[in-house]
């Protein structure tokens, strides 16, 4: 059965049940339909005296273009977690439909550890995205406005930094023209479209504590700069009630189930490749209010989802996990091998691949966090395969588990859950402390060479004329001490997608920085990265379809 199959003959909880299950009363959430709902954001604030869980971050080894499991993990784990007695709550980003549509497909998992109801998360879900495409857009039409009745601000209609959005991917959007057709349209002007996924109100969205931060984040949105080169924020707009008015439902974390009826928290979803990578920090706390173990997972890569989430997510939330499980599959490890030997399916061929985990490996390890390696096995894969992933991780002094959740379960996780247990005990004895990479308050150029040496493995950083002068105007307006969020590809460990396994002698182009002031964080553009996804020349939304009964078909 395909992934869809399997959840659409899933028995489901109402979603109430699952309410009950981590202590909520009636009063707590709003219901969307059956097996959807809202949790209301003052739960956070009555348990804010409770001791927190465990935090669990899920990352993985570099990703061939259909991913690794880190999503299908981060479920099989906390399946895992209850039902071998541990109180568990997943809490994953929200699908786009760019991908959905695009190449990917569905992203709740898959197998038997997957989210539901898996139709309505990837299509639509509660509508979260449409929220912040809205607000988003709300504020590039009140600039816009804002000019055409005589622009007070004096904004300089050459640089706009503020871009509109999408949630699809459109690369027929990525340049345009808007305003042609005279007066009554407004003022001819170049602009261009990102995917709803790299705003910045995505990344304030999942980054707020409460809606009056929300807002007050909004506000300040750098949009562009006047004539005389001094920056425009939004309050300058006084637009940022609105905008945030848009997203007061939407700020609520969503409530689902995993096909074991475990729950999960599924809120916000910025792309790692472009963004920062993780869930919103109130579904992470709200979690780690109402459960022992919170399970959650970073974009894409470690290079990217993590690293960003313990520079980025953890270091403005307080946050420190507890244990990271790093995803690694026989697929990828043969795939980033496959460039060095000719016979891509032989043992040789995986264990030249290692070197890809090994980078991995050594980069979480810098963080201070213990580490689990979990093999996510797939039917193809032999036990020899599994035996050398196993000895290598061993060799490197790291617990390796094999992970059967895709066919198993929660039951095909229980020797996963073993060693994240012995992972966290040990940890608390030893006293070690979560620390992030690099000191926040370093030069903008300084931290951008940190992360491209010590993660990616690069010799050196090249700044481009455009990126140095980001820089020395940003130092100047007082944002050189955000940290750094790198947008770079995803399929290797360097910013060139052809460098598969683990690359030397690179160095890393810096072509522009973006400042998300409201965010708090400067934006580095490594490579070729857009931030507006072009669709495949086969298409997901090819496979989809839907009859009269209302039943959908090849949602992945």
């Amino acid at each position: 059965m395909t992934d869809l199959e399997i959840s659409q003959k899933a028995k489901l909880e109402k979603i109430n049940v699952i309410a009950e299950k981590i202590g909520l009363t009636e009063d707590d959430y709003e219901q969307y339909g059956k097996y959807k709902a809202k949790v209301n954001l003052d739960v956070l604030e009555r348990n804010a005296d409770k001791k927190d869980g465990k935090l669990i971050l899920v990352t993985a080894i570099t990703p061939t273009p259909p991913g690794e499991g880190k999503s299908t993990v981060t479920v099989g784990l906390t399946q895992a977690l209850n039902k071998f007695g541990y109180k568990s709550i997943a809490a994953l980003r929200e699908p786009s439909l760019g991908p959905v549509f695009g190449m990917k497909g569905g992203a709740t998992g898959g197998g038997m550890s997957q989210v539901v109801p898996m139709e309505e998360i990837n299509l639509h879900f509660t509508g979260d995205l449409h929220a912040i495409s809205a607000a988003h857009n709300l504020i590039s039409t009140c600039i816009d406005n804002h000019i055409n009745h005589g622009n007070e601000l004096d904004i300089d209609v050459n640089n706009i930094t503020w871009k509109r959005v999408l949630d699809m991917n459109d690369r027929a959007l990525r340049n345009i023209v808007i305003g042609l057709g005279g007066k009554i349209n407004g003022i001819p002007r170049e602009s261009s479209f990102q995917i709803t996924v790299a705003s910045e109100i995505m990344a304030i969205f999942c980054l707020a504590e409460s809606i009056t931060d929300l807002k007050n984040r909004i506000g300040e949105i750098v949009f562009g700069y006047n004539r005389k080169g001094e920056i425009l924020k939004v309050k300058q707009l006084n637009v940022q009630g609105a905008a945030a008015s848009l997203l007061k439902e939407a700020i609520k974390p969503n409530l689902v189930q995993t096909l074991e009826n475990t729950p999960v928290f599924i809120h916000g979803g910025p792309f790692a490749n472009i963004a920062h990578g993780c869930n919103s920090v109130l579904a992470t706390k709200t979690a780690l209010k109402l459960s022992d173990y919170v399970v959650t997972e970073a974009g894409f890569g470690a290079d990217l989802g993590a690293e960003k989430f313990l520079d980025i997510k953890a270091r403005k939330a307080n946050l420190e996990p507890n244990v990271i499980v790093l995803v690694a599959t026989v697929r990828a490890l043969k795939h980033h091998g496959s460039n060095m030997d000719g016979n891509k399916d032989s043992i040789e061929t995986l264990k030249k691949g290692m070197t890809n985990l090994e980078k991995h490996i050594e980069n979480m390890q810098k963080y201070n966090v213990p580490l689990v390696v979990a093999i996510n096995k797939f039917v193809t894969d032999t036990d020899e395969e599994i035996e050398e992933i196993t000895k290598f991780c061993n060799k490197k002094g790291v617990e390796a588990a094999l992970c059967e959740i895709w066919e198993k379960g929660g039951e095909g996780g229980k020797e996963l859950v073993e060693k994240v247990m012995d992972a966290i005990e040990k940890n608390e004895k030893s006293k070690v402390k979560f620390s992030p990479l690099y000191d926040e308050k370093l030069p903008i150029k300084e931290k951008i060479e940190i992360i491209c040496r010590e993660i990616y493995g690069a010799d050196g950083v090249k700044f481009m004329p455009k990126a140095l002068n980001n820089i020395k105007k940003y130092t100047e307006n007082g944002y050189d001490k955000l940290p750094i969020c790198i947008s770079k590809t995803q399929k290797s460990l360097s910013d060139n997608s052809n460098l598969l396994g683990r690359p030397e002698g690179f160095e890393v182009t810096i072509n522009e920085v973006r400042l998300s002031a409201g965010a708090g964080f400067l934006v580095a553009m490594a490579g070729e990265i857009i931030d507006m996804p072009g669709l495949p020349k086969k298409t997901s939304a090819e496979l989809i379809d839907i009859d009269d009964n209302g039943v959908i078909t090849g949602l992945f």
